[in-house]
């Protein structure tokens, strides 16, 4: 409501598009500073021929420096009568500051529910995203792509979007034939097969048959198998089956769960592989793709993008001959606006030529196409390699991130009910883990710690669960209700908190926009501070303002449940 009565103050004023003004708009680093405030630099050297700058009146600005013009945008705003939402507008240096009415804003927040923040309904997007291989570990690193998938997922919901959560597996290649190796020769490699918990397992095998795989006569052992599994060999077939079904098993019944991840669909490397063949020799018969040294290749040469491989010389399908097809096959099934590709930044080139390669061959699909990139994850010690087995399991973090959660919970209160305090260790350990993948932007390198990750303490999981339980035991402890009454003269702290909830919705918007969840998490942290420092220096039960303050912190738990619903996070009402 504010904020679009300012940017209509501004597009009267400025003669700039609403787009441009929303742009522009910012929030101040301090209260005193203003709730918004529009920068003036580029009016002093506007571009007569940028877009944006086609009705505003060049010669005026031309002469002056941003000072004078943030002065001018402000008298010729307070010449009118203010609408009751704002309080008062300030010139400061090159910025123009919009205070808001302060009172009208305690009441609309306090009026906030579950829907809060939310957008209206909007198109069709695909999500595409986790990506674990059968054969393989599943490690600390893949939790930040599921994370990050089910985040941006949730964040595009709630913006108004039907969004199709899809996972794309590699059950096929040469790590499946290294897998199947190791399986029959476990006693050479020091293994037996467990009871349970094979599909985690099998992630050992790999790794200690990629480690023998570096012998050249047992690379060619393994070189076969996988020739003999494209072939269709009955034996390696079974078992490759077999143990395919143990690793999808074990997703479904440990990650999926763990991270709140339902897909609507499963896409495997072996459903696409042939087919995607088929396509890369029609586009060989067309003229569109050529032939190099036998092989099949797309020329991107004039693009900057090199050369694009599609089929290899002995028709060995590659991963850019089985994504060929499943771009068809997605948008043939869900027909979607967009198709997001979550997928880590070693693929960013790889992915540039992807979609160019869409673009020419099936533009109607590769217009659709985006790689959403993120950084790796590395542990103190470095980076992780499944094959070379240096790897954080996932089971064995989780595992010892919980235990640390149950001592922490034992030392509040040592009566509580052991299934209890399972539950509630298990959700604050998950809370670590995806706050700590989660609440650094996409474009950086998280070195994971899990000593830091689970403390109660900073910008984590648990301090956020933490604060939402600290207010849902006040509310808890209020008895009788008080006429509700909205301070005449609000506090600091109180003011802090009422600003940054009205932040939340423009917060979601830009994570939306740019694909970052990272803006609600930091988001998240310092609405949580604000809530603490207001809890420590407004008093509230049996206060003057008790009403009021009841109300105010009720906001702020509907808010923050928001926010981590938004990155996977569950919240608990008492910890």
């Amino acid at each position: 409501m504010f904020k679009s009565i300012i940017i209509e103050l501004l597009v009267e004023e400025t003669k700039l598009h609403v787009d441009e003004v929303t742009k522009l708009l910012e929030s101040p680093p301090k209260l005193e500073m203003g709730d918004f405030s529009f920068p003036c630099f580029q009016f002093a050297n506007p571009a007569k021929d940028d877009e944006m700058w086609k009705n505003v009146e060049h010669d005026f600005f031309k002469r002056k420096n941003p000072t004078d013009i943030a002065k001018h945008f402000t008298d010729q705003i307070n010449n009118k009568k203010l609408p009751k939402e704002i309080e008062k507008v300030e010139a400061k240096g090159p910025y123009v500051n919009f205070f808001i009415n302060k009172k009208l804003l305690a009441q609309k927040i306090i009026k906030i529910n579950s829907n809060y923040g939310k957008g209206k309904e909007k198109g069709k997007i695909l999500t595409e995203f986790c990506h674990a291989n059968t054969h393989k570990a599943f490690h600390i690193g893949h939790t930040r792509n599921i994370t990050l998938g089910e985040s941006i997922s949730r964040v595009l919901e709630f913006q108004g979007y039907k969004v199709i959560r899809t996972n794309f597996q590699g059950d096929v290649g040469m790590h499946i034939a290294k897998t199947l190796w190791g399986l029959k020769h476990l006693k050479e490699l020091g293994l037996e097969t467990p009871k349970e918990n094979k599909g985690n397992w099998l992630g050992i095998v790999y790794a200690k048959a990629a480690n023998a795989g570096k012998d050249e006569s047992i690379a060619e052992e393994i070189n076969l198998i996988n020739q003999k599994l494209y072939a269709g060999d009955k034996e390696l077939t079974k078992l490759w089956k077999e143990t395919r079904q143990w690793s999808i098993d074990y997703f479904e019944k440990v990650v999926y769960p763990d991270f709140g991840v339902k897909f609507d669909r499963f896409y495997f490397e072996s459903e696409v592989e042939k087919k995607g063949s088929k396509i890369a020799k029609a586009l060989l018969e067309k003229g569109i793709a050529k032939r190099s040294q036998g092989a099949i290749i797309m020329d991107l040469r004039k693009y900057n993008l090199d050369i694009y491989l599609i089929l290899k010389s002995d028709n060995t399908p590659l991963y850019s001959t089985k994504d060929l097809y499943l771009a068809e096959l997605q948008n043939k099934e869900y027909k979607p606006d967009r198709i997001l590709h979550i997928v880590a930044s070693e693929q960013n080139f790889y992915f540039q030529q992807l979609i160019k390669t869409l673009e020419i061959t099936k533009p109607e699909i590769g217009n659709k196409e985006e790689h959403v990139s993120y950084e790796l994850v590395i542990t103190p010690t470095g980076k992780m390699a499944s094959r070379e087995g240096i790897v954080a399991l996932y089971e064995d973090t989780i595992k010892k991130i919980t235990k640390v959660a149950k001592k922490n919970l034992l030392s509040r209160n040592n009566k509580i009910p052991k299934k209890e305090l399972e539950k509630k260790a298990k959700t604050i350990a998950l809370a670590a883990i995806k706050y700590s993948m989660i609440s650094q932007g996409p474009n950086k390198t998280i070195t994971f710690n899990e000593k830091e990750a689970i403390s109660f303490e900073g910008n984590t999981g648990p301090y956020l669960q933490y604060s939402y339980a600290r207010a849902s035991s006040i509310l808890k402890k209020a008895k009788g209700k008080k006429p509700l009454e909205i301070p005449t003269n609000l506090t600091k702290e109180e003011l802090q908190l009422l600003s940054q909830i009205s932040k939340f919705p423009v917060t979601v918007e830009q994570a939306s926009k740019l694909m970052n969840p990272a803006l609600i998490a930091n988001y998240s942290h310092q609405l949580a501070q604000y809530f603490n420092e207001f809890y420590h220096a407004n008093p509230v039960i049996g206060s003057k303002e008790e009403s009021f303050r009841l109300k105010l912190i009720d906001a702020f738990r509907t808010t923050l449940k928001n926010a981590l619903y938004l990155l996977g996070i569950e919240v608990m009402e008492e910890m």
